[in-house]
């Protein structure tokens, strides 16, 4: 096995493959994010400086027209702070609001205190003195002048946050998109090497794990990674960012309060870790038992005849039960975890912030003497409220970022299991001389299945091996394709090594017939010619011709390309093995395998099934696992296995004369026959 660094370093490694885009994204993400945020300050400034602005203290002027001097009384004023060095200052008032009405004062009046108003006089009450001033209530008509001059910077502000407002949604929609863009590439990306890597795997790895379990990684578990990118470069990251931008317009507001509300940050970070130490357990079990109960309804589904056949459908659904009330148990574990987070767990932190928010102000901002702007109060608040939603969508997304996570583990599992690569330079085609010398083999290293085999073959001879099922026929036909390599010894090909050449080139010029032909969904010819470009169709018609395969395509609706379901379970077992005839024809092998071809094939059909070996054969190496041993009369050497050694070689006239194993095979075969007949 491969040196391993953590999942969350090997996922991230996984996204630096497309690091452009996603930072591109994350650019987008960020301007998006300020601009929005740009929202509760422009209305502090449109509260404090202009709806409230008018209170407070406004210069009396001289011959000053400009926007903002506003006319009362025949005298003009102009608010304290747009007063500049051109303006002849002749006096000051106050503007004051008690209640819902304004005052209009003739001098300048602090405006801290508590206020109250009998018959136009105005009491102004602090901590160390009381004050009376002597105002004049403004009608609606005589106040609206004051407001006049603010009515355009608000719509300029308003206007400007809505411009604000449509430009963050152009650069939201970019970092959605490219965010999303960057996700998918990973995980397809990851799903091309996972697959890439399967077929760099030996074969024994799928001998040892069910089809369903290898799927369910492949599929549901890079699904389940796509969901972690998804979430977590759109929704995770853009929450960080905009909580971010959130404490940054918290500090410019209020350095004390927005540290107050760092204590948010742990919180949630332990949260995470404690999930984190659960959720891992917990979706190990469920991702475990997914992928065995895919394993199981894959099995389950290929085996239905015979569970049906045997009355075995209670067993088989006992058993699906199983795993399933496993998955129900451990999910019903993960809910009850996920059930203290999301809403519930950041209400508690919303609430708990608000009660420090009204504490704080309570307690240190409205004391008497004390000024808080309405301004402020409405940001902080706005951006408290906002600060809960990224911080509730980050809690909401632990449940499928954990699952992702641990989907990620077993994903690099895979991905970390011991493989080759795959070459595949061709070679030139072999003649097909095979040497077994001294080989010695076993599926676990202990229990050798083959014990000190040597034999050769040369080139264009028929060989065929005999020998009761476990003595090592099929054993040596999977070393010989390597699916396997031996323990001890060594096999050549026209003096060649097989180890000094890749797998594949050694299959290169190898072709193989199995007792029960798997055909492919597709096509007739798409099955001969396997999509390989260098055969064309008029080879493929040839070869189906060469081997009879005519005599029943032609009689279907779309001839040679009708169209075949997975297995090819819609044509008969002799049809199919006539189909693999053709394909390993098209082919052109140095040396073909026939795996017992003809072992389940009716007396009728082995007839066109001979003639067609017989065409197969032609120019070739030929290996066959014969079964019957009246299909290998005319072999040019049989040799004769048990117990994982050769116990006698020769031909068929030569070893009947020996009157040995080979004989008394033959003679009980030949007596079943009589006693069929």
């Amino acid at each position: 096995m491969k040196s391993k660094s953590s999942t969350e370093k090997r996922l991230f490694q996984y996204a630096l493959h497309f690091k452009k885009g996603i930072l591109i994204g994350l650019a987008c993400l960020i301007v998006a994010v300020a601009l929005e945020l740009a929202g509760p300050l422009i209305a502090k400034t449109v509260i404090d400086e202009h709806i409230l602005g008018v209170e407070g203290k406004w210069q009396k002027v001289e011959n000053n027209d400009d926007k903002y001097t506003v006319a009362y009384n025949d005298e003009l004023y102009k608010r304290a702070d747009r007063v500049d060095n051109t303006d002849q200052q002749i006096g000051s008032a106050t503007v004051f609001q008690v209640g819902q009405d304004y005052y209009f004062i003739n001098e300048a009046v602090s405006l801290q205190g508590k206020r109250s108003v009998e018959n136009e006089t105005i009491t102004i009450t602090t901590a160390d003195d009381t004050m009376t001033y002597k105002g004049e209530k403004l009608s609606l008509s005589e106040i609206y002048p004051f407001f006049k001059p603010e009515q355009r910077p608000i719509i300029f502000l308003l206007v400007l946050y809505m411009v604000l407002l449509v430009i963050a949604g152009f650069f939201q929609f970019y970092q959605t998109f490219l965010l999303q863009k960057s996700s998918n590439q990973i995980v397809q990306k990851m799903r091309n090497d996972i697959f890439a890597h399967t077929q760099r795997i030996p074969i024994n790895y799928y001998v040892e794990q069910s089809a369903g379990k290898i799927v369910a990684r492949v599929t549901n578990d890079t699904e389940a990674i796509r969901d972690l990118y998804e979430r977590v470069l759109s929704i995770v990251v853009t929450s960080i960012i905009y909580m971010t931008g959130i404490f940054v317009a918290l500090f410019i507001l209020d350095v004390k309060l927005a540290a107050m509300c760092l204590v948010l940050v742990p919180l949630i970070i332990g949260w995470m870790k404690l999930y984190k130490h659960y959720g891992t357990k917990y979706n190990r079990v469920v991702r475990a038992t997914i992928s065995e109960i895919n394993g199981n309804i894959n099995e389950a589904i290929q085996g239905m005849p015979i569970i049906q056949a045997f009355s075995r459908e209670k067993k088989t659904k006992d058993d699906f039960e199983v795993l399933n009330e496993r998955h129900f148990t451990y999910q019903r574990k993960l809910v009850k975890l996920s059930a203290l987070t999301s809403y519930n767990l950041v209400t508690v932190f919303r609430n708990l912030a608000f009660v420090g928010f009204i504490w704080y102000f309570g307690s240190f901002s409205l004391e008497p003497g004390s000024i808080i702007s309405i301004g402020v109060l409405y940001a902080f608040v706005d951006y408290l409220t906002r600060l809960f939603e990224p911080m509730e969508d980050i809690v909401n997304q632990l449940p499928l970022i954990e699952q992702a996570r641990v989907a990620g583990n077993r994903v690099f599992e895979l991905l970390d299991h011991d493989g080759e690569k795959v070459i595949n330079d061709s070679l030139d085609r072999y003649q097909g001389n095979i040497y077994f010398d001294h080989v010695s083999f076993a599926y676990n290293d202990v229990d050798y299945v083959l014990n000190d085999i040597s034999f050769e073959i040369k080139s264009g001879e028929t060989a065929a091996f005999v020998g009761h099922t476990g003595s090592g026929k099929s054993s040596i036909m999977n070393l010989l394709f390597r699916f396997y390599d031996p323990q001890k010894g060594t096999i050549k090909i026209d003096g060649h090594c097989t180890q000094e050449w890749s797998r594949q080139q050694v299959r290169g010029h190898m072709g193989i017939v199995l007792q029960d032909p798997f055909l492919f969904s597709g096509t007739i010819l798409s099955n001969v010619t396997m999509n390989d470009p260098g055969i064309t169709r008029a080879s493929a018609i040839r070869a189906l011709k060469a081997v009879g395969a005519d005599r029943f395509i032609e009689k279907l609706p779309d001839g040679y390309d009708e169209k075949v379901t997975e297995g090819g379970t819609t044509y008969s077992l002799g049809e199919r093995q006539l189909i693999s005839f053709a394909r390993a024809l098209a082919f052109d092998p140095a040396i073909l395998i026939l795996d017992e071809a003809t072992a389940n094939i009716d007396t009728e059909t082995e007839t066109i099934i001979q003639n067609a070996l017989e065409v197969l054969k032609q120019g070739r190496t030929t290996l066959v696992i014969a079964h019957r041993l009246s299909t290998i009369q005319q072999a040019d050497s049989i040799f004769v296995l048990e117990n994982g050694t050769i116990k006698e070689q020769g031909n068929h006239h030569q070893l009947i004369g020996e009157r040995g194993l080979y004989y008394h095979m033959y003679r009980m075969q030949q007596g079943k026959s009589k006693r069929a007949v």
